[in-house]
C-alpha cells in the first residue's frame, strides 16, 4: 500500500508564502511523475502543479511564476513552494502520484 503523507498547510496572510511537503512510501520518486492538486469548498479538484520523471514541471495558469514543485528524491519528498498566496488559493492540497492520494493538508489565505 503506497502512502503519500502531506504537512506544511496552515493559516496565512495574503502576500506571505508557505511550503508544502509530501513523503512517498513508492520508490524512488525519481521514476513516477507527481503532482499537487488542491480542492476548494464546493469546487472540483484541480490539478495545481506536476513534475515528470525527467523533471519537468507544469503548472496552472494561477501558479504560474508564484508556485514551484521541487523533488528532492534522496527523501523521496516532493515539495510545493507557493509564494505570494491569495485567498484564492483557500483549499485543501493533496499529493499524488496518480494513481494514489494522500490525505491533504488544509491551506488559508486570510487577513
Amino acid at each position: 500500500q503506497v502512502q503519500l503523507v502531506e504537512s506544511g498547510g496552515g493559516l496565512v496572510q495574503p502576500g506571505e508564502s508557505l511550503r508544502l511537503s509530501c513523503v512517498s512510501s513508492r520508490r524512488p520518486i525519481s521514476s513516477y511523475s507527481m503532482a499537487w492538486y488542491r480542492q476548494a469548498p464546493g469546487q472540483q479538484r484541480m490539478l495545481v502543479a506536476s513534475i515528470t520523471p525527467g523533471g519537468r514541471p507544469d503548472y496552472a495558469d494561477s501558479a504560474k511564476g508564484r508556485f514551484t514543485i521541487i523533488r528532492d528524491n534522496a527523501k523521496n519528498t516532493v515539495y510545493l513552494q507557493m509564494n505570494n498566496l491569495r485567498p484564492d488559493d483557500t483549499a485543501a492540497y493533496y499529493c499524488s502520484d496518480y494513481a494514489n492520494w494522500g490525505r491533504g493538508t488544509q491551506v488559508t489565505v486570510s487577513s
